[in-house]
């Protein structure tokens, strides 16, 4: 199934089904009013969920619509935890090398728990107060999850998946190095997310949805122009370790969003990168300085991921704009 919240009043706006094609919705009336209430109430909507997704993609569904991504809000337009990874081992250890620093990756995830009561609508401006800040965007993919007990282990936590995202994590990167230096933690660094406006089920994916990672390519523009392709197989940290290490010492509630950090690949001096700061970290090591600067006013970040030629979450397609 695939899912939206449309911009149909309320902070959570409502929640209705999008066809396979990404041509067709329904709301889902009766059934649940948001994504939230599904979450919450997941295996017993499940049923009426299902039946009225295959009268959708049949055609047969009453009340369907042309499905616009412009009137979406993200799938889950405020959540009750955002759990950021850094699982793309590649990805870490350029940026241990960039700085001088031992990898900090271990046997275990890096996790930090970021800003969740807002996530930006995926064709909104994405306002920032100042460019000196260093205005990146950060391509990933994040899974939503349903209840999920304390302890759980990594192959019991992917039955915990309930829905996947692609998630644009903004980060400002010249702020992000004076907090990291306090050892305290984000929390100008990091403002709020954008989210592409369908969320699927795992099942959607079909092949490409095994062993807890997503094994597509997340295409990257920026202005218009090819920036990366990386391919989210790469994972060194499945999401059922993820979810893992999070509920390692509580329990997560449904609607509890996890990320997979940036999308990362060893071979990314030809497949491109999924943030600036890769971009530049490479260009450090291989001429001594970074060229690429960071986002202006007016900049245009576009992120979609194909299956089939056919778009799987939809674009997130956004302007840069001053605060």
């Amino acid at each position: 199934m695939k899912f939206a919240s449309l911009d149909l009043g309320g902070r959570d706006g409502r929640l209705a089904l999008v066809s396979r094609d990404l041509t067709r919705a329904v709301l889902t009336t009766g059934i649940a009013e948001t994504m939230q209430q599904a979450l919450d109430d997941w295996a017993a909507l499940m049923p009426a969920l299902s039946a009225l997704s295959d009268a959708l993609n049949a055609g047969t569904a009453a009340d369907s619509f042309a499905f616009d991504a412009s009137q979406a809000l993200a799938p889950l337009p405020r959540a009750w935890q955002w759990l950021d990874g850094s699982a793309f081992h590649a990805h870490g250890e350029l940026m241990a090398k960039v700085f001088g620093i031992t990898n900090p990756q271990t046997d275990k995830p890096l996790m930090y728990q970021g800003m969740s009561h807002r996530f930006i609508a995926p064709t909104a401006p994405v306002p920032f107060p100042s460019e000196a800040d260093g205005i990146d965007f950060e391509g990933e993919f994040a899974v939503i999850t349903g209840d999920v007990p304390l302890g759980t282990d990594a192959r019991a936590a992917r039955d915990h998946v309930r829905l996947i995202l692609l998630i644009n994590d903004w980060s400002l990167r010249v702020t992000g190095r004076a907090e990291m230096a306090t050892g305290f933690g984000w929390v100008e660094a990091k403002p709020a997310c954008s989210a592409a406006p369908v969320a699927v089920t795992p099942d959607e994916l079909g092949d490409a949805w095994a062993d807890g990672r997503i094994h597509l390519n997340l295409l990257v523009d920026w202005n218009g122009a090819r920036f990366g392709a990386a391919h989210g197989g790469a994972m060194g940290f499945c999401f059922g370790q993820l979810i893992a290490h999070a509920a390692r010492t509580r329990d997560l509630c449904a609607g509890t969003i996890i990320g997979s950090g940036t999308v990362s690949n060893e071979s990314y001096r030809e497949v491109g990168s999924s943030c600036i700061a890769e971009r530049r970290g490479i260009e450090l090591l291989d001429a001594g300085a970074a060229r690429t600067g960071f986002l202006t006013f007016g900049d245009r970040v576009r992120m979609e991921v194909l299956k089939d030629g056919q778009s799987v979450f939809g674009a997130l397609d956004q302007p840069v704009v001053k605060a």
